[in-house]
């Protein structure tokens, strides 16, 4: 079985990423992108299905051990894992390089003391753990192919095969360094160079290290920002700037249910937002190559947006399901594409022209393009503004006028207003003045219920919705609206979980409007919706409220500062894809509100 969620540590090379348990086991891996197949599909299976475990030989059946310690190093990617063993303590370090060639997964053992016995189990499944690879010796190097792939393994190590998977059993002293290295290549093409692992190691750290040094935060929460900006870029896709929600496909909100979803693509939403958190920190390159991906995956068609794309701007992204897999603790169905790409969501809008706002107003050099797409997305949202849609959660029930898609819209077209209003474009100022004003009418006649004095999750709705928590966020109304106040209390009443995290929406049988996802089960506190009502106490003046949610959030971190997408009260674990973006950045955001409030404790 794999490990809990939490027990994982995130490397990658900003085309992919790999995911190493405790136990030093590899469990997931996709080669050579973040949306390619996994070579490693463990973390939704079983060891049949791909690994590669690295640590401590067994003396005794049972299961692997544990590290004792781990950690990265310094501000990096570089992970670092340390067993303690009655002979002695050795380490292990895995990283991915920043790739310039062939994508490699580097693995160098080192003895920290004594003398130890180790072991590396490698087993190679392509295809999602479905294809068992052809595994032969090419010039005293392990080649694995299977179709299209290929994965060569290098180490000075011996090694030996047994039950189609290759070992080598080994010991290591103190001072001693013995790496292991996988390097994918395409299958038709000849044998990638020989890896250098120490000097890729150099180079590794001096990446991260150069990388780090630009953020201009320094505030009382820099190591949690700094983790989180590091997990941002490692989510990032080198290549073309798209950014992906998560690496991982189908770790589910509800152990053992059915709501999986394959995260590996560019959200509009999620990129968007994570774009405004690496401008505020002085990301600017970051920025810069998102909005050229964003350019060219809408390309000369704005009328038919979609909410999602894949890393390159593709837009086909079939949803199917991998039925020989098992499933992350038995939660079936394992999903690989997303049909949620077909989806209406106005507030896609809004996001995407408040990214483009940020980075015009934070000095990101002109691009006519941009202003001419924005002006095309909002005479779109003109036009369609009052519809219902599925909303920011991807319902997958029927349609509604979600009011947060509403207030996005609203968003969408006062911030084109303000491009307009500073002379770098032009366009119909006074019609798009009495949409603006139109739309945030229409909000507050149908969206708000004044007998709870709270905004709902739909017009006619009793229900509520943490995206709610954005009204005040975005500038819709402000903080100390009388009606923003009561729809934060009115949330943090009756979507709180036990421990105070927040819910997206009712989701229980008792609900009044249940099902309103179309979806059966039940989900974990959501944590982005959880930091975005830190932010609102801090907003209407209940500071140290704030603080207190956010450092309780904070505590949910694994011990190397990662978060899935959500918190579940009940088995107190972390669920859902991970490490998860949308997690990430308004831990960023509320740690930048906190320190200019002054709200943080030392």
């Amino acid at each position: 079985m794999a490990g809990r969620i939490e027990d994982y540590a995130l490397i990658g090379d900003m085309q992919t990423a790999a995911l190493v348990c405790r136990d030093g086991a590899v469990d997931w891996l996709c080669l050579p992108r973040f949306d390619s197949p996994a070579v490693f599909a463990g973390l939704l299976g079983t060891e049949e299905h791909g690994f590669w475990r690295l640590g401590p030989a067994a003396e005794a059946e049972g299961e692997p051990a544990a590290a004792d310690r781990r950690r990265y190093r310094d501000d990096s990617l570089i992970l670092e894992s340390e067993w303690d063993t009655p002979d002695g303590t050795a380490r292990v370090i895995d990283f991915m390089p920043p790739r310039e060639g062939a994508p490699q997964l580097i693995r160098i053992v080192e003895g920290v003391s004594g003398r130890v016995s180790m072991r590396s189990s490698l087993r190679m499944r392509f295809s999602y753990g479905w294809v068992v690879p052809w595994v032969h010796q090419v010039d005293g190097r392990t080649a694995a192919v299977a179709g299209p792939d290929s994965v060569w393994f290098d180490t000075t190590a011996e090694t030996h095969g047994e039950d189609l998977t290759t070992y080598s059993d080994f010991t290591v002293e103190a001072g001693q360094r013995i790496a292991f290295t996988m390097s994918w290549q395409p299958s038709h093409r000849e044998q990638p160079p020989l890896p250098e692992p120490e000097n890729a190691l150099a180079a590794t750290a001096d990446f991260w290290r150069e990388w780090v040094e630009q953020c201009t935060y320094h505030g009382p929460y820099r190591d949690a920002v700094i983790r989180s900006l590091i997990t941002l870029k490692a989510l990032t896709y080198a290549p073309t700037g798209g950014i992906v929600a998560a690496p991982t496909t189908s770790l589910p909100e509800d152990i053992g249910g059915s709501r999986n979803w394959d995260y590996r693509f560019t959200w509009l939403r999620d990129a968007a937002i994570t774009l405004s958190s690496l401008l505020r920190t002085g990301y600017r390159d970051e920025a810069r190559a998102w909005r050229e991906w964003l350019l060219r995956a809408v390309a000369g068609d704005p009328e038919n947006l979609q909410i999602m794309y894949g890393i390159a701007g593709e837009r086909e992204l079939g949803e199917n399901e991998l039925t020989w897999l098992p499933g992350y603790e038995g939660s079936q169905p394992v999903r690989v594409g997303n049909g949620a790409a077909d989806q209406l969501q106005l507030d896609v809008y809004g996001e995407v022209i408040e990214a483009l706002h940020l980075a015009h107003m934070t000095g990101l050099a002109r691009n006519d393009y941009a202003s001419l797409l924005q002006l095309k997305l909002i005479r779109w949202v003109e036009q369609h503004w009052n519809e219902p849609d599925e909303g920011i959660w991807e319902v997958r029930g029927p349609r509604r006028h979600f009011v947060h898609s509403k207030v996005m819209t609203w968003v969408a077209v006062d911030r084109t207003i303000k491009l307009i209003e500073s002379g770098d474009v032009e366009g119909p100022l006074d019609r798009w003045k009495d949409l603006r004003d139109a739309i945030h009418r229409d909000v507050c006649e149908k969206g708000y219920d004044p007998e709870r004095n709270t905004f709902t999750q739909s017009y006619g709705s009793k229900e509520l919705d943490a995206s709610l928590l954005l009204i005040p966020q975005m500038g819709f109304l402000p903080p100390d609206d009388k009606r923003v106040i009561g729809t934060i209390e009115a949330i943090q009443r009756e979507l709180s979980t036990p421990d105070g995290f927040i819910m997206r929406y009712p989701t229980s049988a008792d609900a009044e409007e249940a099902n309103v996802d179309g979806l059966e089960g039940d989900e974990g506190a959501f944590l982005a919706c959880s930091f975005w009502m830190a932010d609102d106490l801090a907003m209407i003046g209940r500071v140290e409220e704030a603080r207190k949610l956010f450092e309780k959030l904070l505590s949910l971190r694994n011990d190397l500062g990662l978060l899935a997408e959500e918190w579940d009260s009940r088995l107190q674990r972390q669920v859902g894809n991970f490490p998860q973006a949308f997690s990430h950045v308004p831990l960023i955001d509320t740690a930048l509100r906190l320190t200019a409030s002054g709200a943080y404790g030392g």
